[in-house]
């Protein structure tokens, strides 16, 4: 076509008069593409355009626009004013599936979405339905909420298979084109924290800064909240190298959730994969949240922090074949999600849908965004919501299959930090131990054995592998022990004080009756059941804290602390605060004094892994002695000081033990040179009952440093020290870390 004239919004030129407005029935001919008229004004087609790269690419003149639609007959690109009047204009040329135009005048902060034409015959997948308005998949920004309402449906009532022909364009959000906003990354220095190195806080944006009071109200709940110097000042404190996001792709509550009065807080509901979520913009809305998201990146670099998110690609929030239409439904359905009989969704999420990783443009669709992530934004990593659904080929989790070797092979994404929730809902979706080198996992085998251990049940020997790395899980695919993530908790369960405040769950503000969230917590209230003014019960709980901490903070691998736990956060308990976005989730930082000695001590025992390599190892134990008359590089000791015999492991009495790590750490550094560090006890009693350990002679010690006690609340290494055969005293579930200081 001939170039048309640039409007006063800097578009072509309207050709004004009349639309055609009839509706055909579905796959009836030309006809099944017409419009419903809806008072928008038709525009002359785009300009041919290109057909990669796919989404909106701004430059001097205009935007390339490209969506990939398989099976579509048609799409229309939809501009939106200011003041919401809609404008259409086609996207003629068709490259490999992928429907494609170039529109000067395009710019910066404006709004669009797309219209897709196509059949609709949902029992062999086909749900197009042009009256509803779809958010671009690679859109770089969203605008504006979204509202449930029956025309956001592509189809009428609870009926999945008749088409809704109303226009949804009033009640759902816009994307937002994002040019090159000139963000001065100089002098920005990814971290990269080796692996050994590295502890993880995992932390929401929201809940992290919206109560803290060295936080201006109007940063509270932003981006900008995070990178402000009194919330980086509280996690250098504290130690830890790396911040974990709950998710901040760009997420819409479900529409069960918004009738209760509630909404998502988590943000495990993502519509739009490129996107940063816009509510946690203190800047606006309209591109403005990308450039905040990126000052807050810059901001926790500099800190020496890490930026690690949460990611979702595993199902989306169009839900089941009864959801909203919002986007990759009403794109390509069949494309984009996984199918069971045509019509239905397999789920393997839990959450309605599971996008179809095995299918090239979906897998692309990730590649595209987790590379964004890392190039434009810097960020360091990401976590994988249940990662074993992207790793299904076909039905069956496939460690070979496309999504795993696509990123074993990227030379951007194999070299970030990849830690896999490995485990989904389908069948043989359990899967910790079992993703190949390069990736990570959330060891929930740890979690369960070391809060069984401290309320007094469990295996010894499987806390044995537990503490040590879970060589059993990891070593036989040539893994390192921080293939291992070691968590206590997480946000999905109780907090750290709840675990030992609550024997069940109370989940009543959530409006489902008590009946979501698990009831395998492995949680223990220590006698009464929530608040109690019982000092004895609070000192042990108190203690019963610090004893997960100091377990979890030595333990071989890479620990996570969940955001507040330093700090005795409590979520009432409520072990499945999903939609609790209020003060149930947010961070009181009004500390009482045991919770200010409670950081202390979490930050002390960070500080005592952190400057000692002991505890971060790159190699397994193998339990011998580098040299004669050396000790072994590990060793298990009874409360008597003599080594564990086979029969100790299985002696279900036997709650009294201590670990003894040797200095000689089998390992080199940069140039070469063996590393060593000094020799340490940890002696664990999680009985009811108070017990002696004798302190063991050589080959192991003379003298010994206390480091840890969390009976005292100490945590440093200015302890008493101890002399080999003294008969140290361990009060019912309590702990201690010794340093050797002479052998």
């Amino acid at each position: 076509m001939s170039r048309a004239g640039i409007g006063e919004h800097g578009y072509p030129s309207c050709v004004h008069g009349a639309v055609e407005g009839v509706t055909g029935p579905a796959g009836d001919g030309p006809a099944s593409v017409r419009e419903v008229t809806r008072g928008y004004e038709r525009l002359p087609d785009a300009w041919p355009g290109t057909w990669d790269p796919l989404g909106v690419t701004l430059d001097a003149n205009g935007a390339n626009v490209a969506i990939w639609a398989e099976g579509a007959q048609a799409v229309d690109l939809c501009l939106f004013d200011d003041d919401g009047a809609e404008r259409r204009i086609a996207l003629r040329e068709t490259t490999f599936h992928v429907f494609h135009g170039y529109v000067p005048g395009m710019r910066a902060g404006d709004r669009y979405g797309f219209r897709v034409h196509g059949p609709w015959d949902p029992w062999r997948g086909d749900r197009w339905n042009a009256a509803k308005l779809l958010i671009d998949p690679y859109a770089r920004a969203i605008d504006g909420p979204y509202v449930p309402h029956p025309a956001t449906r592509g189809h009428v009532g609870n009926d999945d298979t008749v088409r809704d022909d109303q226009d949804s364009a009033a009640y759902v959000p816009r994307c937002v084109v994002v040019g090159d906003d000139g963000f001065d990354w100089r002098g920005d220095t990814r971290p990269n924290i080796p692996w050994t190195e590295t502890v993880i806080y995992e932390a929401h944006v929201k809940g992290f800064t919206m109560r803290h009071p060295g936080i201006p109200e109007h940063l509270r709940g932003t981006y900008a909240g995070m990178a402000h110097p009194a919330a980086i000042e509280h996690l250098q404190r504290l130690g830890v190298t790396a911040v974990e996001l709950l998710p901040i792709h760009h997420f819409i509550s479900e529409d069960h959730v918004l009738a209760h009065g509630l909404v998502n807080y988590w943000g495990y509901n993502t519509l739009g994969f490129f996107a940063p979520h816009a509510a946690y913009s203190a800047s606006g809305t309209r591109g403005e949240q990308v450039t905040e998201f990126k000052a807050m990146v810059r901001a926790l670099h500099a800190a020496g922090l890490e930026v690690i998110l949460d990611v979702v690609y595993n199902h989306t929030a169009e839900g089941n074949e009864k959801g909203p239409t919002l986007s990759f439904r009403g794109i390509d359905n069949h494309g984009y999600y996984r199918l069971s009989n045509g019509r239905q969704y397999a789920d393997y999420t839990g959450c309605g849908n599971t996008p179809d990783a095995s299918q090239p443009h979906v897998l692309q669709l990730i590649m595209d965004s987790l590379r964004y992530w890392v190039t434009e934004m810097h960020v360091d990593g990401f976590r994988f919501d249940l990662a074993s659904a992207l790793a299904r080929s076909f039905h069956d989790v496939d460690m070979l299959g496309s999504f795993m070797s696509t990123i074993q092979q990227d030379p951007v994404l194999r070299t970030v930090k990849l830690i896999a929730e490995p485990w989904d809902i389908g069948a043989g979706g359990y899967q910790v131990g079992e993703f190949p080198p390069l990736w990570t996992e959330w060891n929930d085998k740890y979690r369960d054995c070391v809060r069984d251990y401290w309320r007094g049940f469990g295996s010894l020997s499987e806390l044995g592998w537990r503490l040590t790395g879970s060589a059993d899980l990891y070593a036989s695919e040539g893994r390192r022990p921080f293939a291992s993530i070691n968590y206590v908790t997480a946000h999905d369960g109780f907090t750290m004080r709840d675990l030992v405040s609550y024997s069940h769950k109370h989940n009543q503000a959530n409006r489902e009756h008590n009946r979501d969230g698990t009831d395998n917590n492995r949680s223990w209230n220590h006698g009464v059941e929530g608040p109690t003014d019982d000092p004895d019960v609070l000192a042990l709980r108190e203690r019963q804290i610090r004893n997960l901490v100091t377990t979890l903070l030595l333990s071989t691998g890479v620990p996570m602390l969940t955001m507040g736990d330093e700090i005795g956060r409590t979520q009432a308990g409520n072990n499945n605060a999903y939609c609790q976005d209020n003060e149930v989730s947010w961070v009181d930082w009004d500390l009482a004094p045991w919770q200010r000695d409670l950081l202390a001590f979490t930050a002390g025992v960070v500080h005592v892994r952190r400057t000692h390599q002991a505890f971060k190892r790159k190699y397994y134990f193998d339990g011998s002695a580098p040299d004669a008359g050396a000790p072994k590089d590990l060793a298990w000791l009874r409360g008597d000081g003599q080594e564990f015999t086979e029969g100790d492991w299985h002696f279900s009495d036997n709650r009294l033990v201590g670990m003894y790590l040797s200095g000689d750490l089998r390992m080199r550094g940069a140039r070469g040179e063996p590393l060593v560090d000094a020799p340490f006890l940890l002696v664990l009693n999680g009985a009811p009952h108070a017990g002696t350990f004798l302190l063991p002679g050589q080959p192991f010690g003379t003298d010994y440093q206390v480091v840890v006690d969390t009976v005292a609340g100490f945590a440093g290494e200015h302890g008493h020290t101890r002399t080999h055969g003294t008969a140290l005293p361990m009060p019912p579930f309590s702990a201690k870390l010794l340093r050797v200081v002479n052998r």
